[in-house]
């Protein structure tokens, strides 16, 4: 039997996933002692340091009592699924990890179900026992009722638990009784995960990631699932559609730490990376060159939004950016296809646009952010939920959103999702905060996030998932005010924004270009206004003591991108660049917009 162990980290947003991978990879000293590593060593991209959230799944591997553990990091938030759903294909276990206030998520029931349907092994890790308030027997009973929902076999149920603090650095049987160490949580990996089997018989490995090396091109990374994988192979690669291509494998490497290194063959049960096939895709099978079998196809979700991708029209188009035409524009979003599953490009009647279908507004807001630090320049619309006809009735995605708060203000919350067409399903105590549950169509939840954190001031706590398709809810009202749009091009003045202060509150601040048709700021009434924040004061050589008052401007509002596609209206769009961001009309000048009104009514 060989001594390999695989296993994915699983958990909701936040319950301390890559925490605990860092304290894995320290105690079983893959460093050296003077060795500068930082925190949350996985989350190596500027996007995922700086959200402090896990976006792409990637694997390492750990030696502890001369067993092989590779641990495959995945992300905690639904609109990664996709990425989860096809890293669980490497796993024979999984550690679910679940933090001992919050308890059960909806996302940790939305992986759990993936893993516990693909038949691995779990055990439950209790994390944070060291937060106050917290509640380790609750939740350990929670999450066994969770599994027996969610149709667990008896084996399943029998799940060991571990309870500790990935934080501090220590794991144990006994949340009462600390250890000095995590060693109890890989000795419990060894006992209860079941060692890669080997099964004999032709080469069989499915594609479940991409590695992409600038020297030598893309590299395939998975699970051999059967016989046994060698340098320099003829190999037949089984496309999704069942297409067969032959190739050679010119070069193989296993996971070791967090690097890799170069292996003359890999057996079944092992996660490698292969160097040297052509056009593969994910879900892909690498098999036999005489006889080739294909493996299952990975099955995804369905993708529940799609927004509209344009190149930059405004008039300061290619100021800031180096990519900036539609051939640019086409070749990274199909780029982006390969590597992302659940992200779908359709083509519209304009050469210049693209729909983009994903799994949410976090989901696609990542993509642009990427692009625009890539050097892209884009114009993005409002998204746009997917409806579907079921048996002759008019679907819509309907989300389970779950929403702790302080208990005082927990009559804003419901009344503002109430609005919004949603329903309360469960009202419950949960420490000292209140516990509600809703379910609310997807189309609700767009612009709910800004309008609950302003009412509880910061201090709910929200969750979503996707639901199932059910029955049209009816119309939901949009945003509630109008916005200013820029008469002129040219620099804001001080004195002009004084001047219009009564009429709203500005998201541009003065001294800054702004172009005829952009966005400067939140009318107080619900319809949209023209003004002019370009023109200066009149400098004449008279003075007067009434009309020389200093000028006071309130702070200019600043979006991030997710609450800028939250708040724009289905006639505006954003403008993306390497270095700005600005809402403006889709028709520039009042004119054109007056013409075009009935589109969008």
């Amino acid at each position: 039997m060989q001594n390999i162990r695989n296993i994915a980290i699983i958990a909701h947003v936040d319950h301390g996933k890559t925490t605990l991978v860092d304290k894995i990879l320290h105690s079983c000293q893959l460093f050296r002692d003077n060795q500068e590593t930082g925190e949350l060593i996985l989350d190596n991209n500027d996007l995922e340091r700086e959200r402090g959230i896990t976006i792409v799944s990637k694997n390492v591997s750990v030696n502890y009592k001369g067993v092989k553990i590779n641990i495959i990091d995945t992300p905690g938030h639904a609109d990664f699924g996709g990425e989860v759903e096809r890293v669980l294909k490497m796993a024979d276990g999984v550690l679910l990890l679940v933090d001992a206030f919050e308890g059960a998520m909806p996302q940790t029931r939305f992986v759990t179900q993936k893993a516990l349907a693909l038949g691995l092994k779990p055990i439950v890790v209790i994390n944070k026992v060291d937060k106050e308030n917290c509640r380790p027997e609750e939740v350990h009973e929670s999450i066994f009722e969770l599994f027996f929902n969610l149709e667990a076999t008896e084996d399943q149920l029998d799940f060991p638990v571990i309870y500790g603090s990935s934080k501090q650095g220590w794991m144990s049987t006994d949340w009462n009784k600390p250890t000095e160490d995590i060693f109890p949580l890989l000795d419990a990996i060894l006992e209860h995960i079941p060692s890669a089997p080997v099964s004999e018989g032709t080469l069989q490995m499915q594609i479940t990631s991409l590695d992409y090396s600038s020297f030598v091109g893309r590299i395939a990374v998975g699970r051999v699932a059967r016989g046994v994988i060698k340098e320099n192979m003829p190999v037949s690669l089984v496309k999704r559609d069942g297409q067969i291509q032959k190739s050679r494998i010119k070069e193989l490497y296993t996971f070791e730490g967090l690097g890799k290194i170069k292996a003359q063959e890999v057996k079944s049960g092992d996660i490698c990376a292969v160097v040297g096939i052509e056009g593969f895709e994910i879900g892909d099978t690498i098999a036999d060159f005489e006889k080739p079998e294909q493996l299952e196809v990975i099955h995804i979700d369905e993708p529940t939004m799609n927004m509209l991708f344009t190149i930059n029209t405004s008039p300061f188009f290619g100021k800031e950016g180096k990519f900036v035409t539609s051939r640019h524009l086409r070749d990274r979003l199909y780029k982006e296809m390969e590597k992302n599953l659940a992200l779908k490009v359709v083509e519209t009647e304009s050469p210049d646009s693209y729909l983009v279908y994903g799994r949410g507004i976090l989901h696609l807001s990542v993509l642009i952010e990427t692009m625009r630090r890539e050097g892209y320049e884009i114009q993005v619309g409002q998204p746009q939920v997917i409806i579907k006809e079921v048996d002759g009735v008019k679907c819509e995605p309907v989300e389970t959103l779950i929403v702790d708060v302080p208990g005082e203000v927990a009559g804003k919350v419901i009344e503002l999702v109430t609005q919004k067409k949603g329903e309360l399903l469960v009202m419950e105590p949960k420490g000292d905060l209140q516990h509600l549950e809703f379910e609310i169509p997807a189309r609700g939840i767009i612009g709910l996030r800004n309008n609950v954190l302003t009412a509880t001031a910061g201090e709910a706590i929200m969750a979503h998932r996707f639901k199932a398709y059910e029955p049209w809810k009816g119309t939901i009202p949009g945003r509630l005010n109008g916005v200013l749009v820029s008469m002129e091009k040219g620099q804001t003045t001080a004195y002009s924004i004084d001047k219009l202060q009564d009429r709203g509150r500005f998201f541009v601040d003065p001294g800054v270009d702004v172009y005829e048709g952009q966005i400067v700021g939140e009318h107080i009434r619900d319809n949209d206004l023209v003004v002019n924040i370009v023109k200066g004061k009149q400098l004449t050589n008279m003075r007067a003591s009434g009309s020389d008052d200093n000028v006071r401007i309130a702070p200019a509002i600043k979006f991030s991108l997710e609450e800028a596609m939250e708040y724009i209206q289905n006639d505006e769009y954003i403008e993306v660049t390497p270095k700005s961001m600005r809402l403006r009309k889709i028709y520039l000048t009042e004119n054109e917009r007056k013409v075009n009104a009935k589109k969008f009514a």
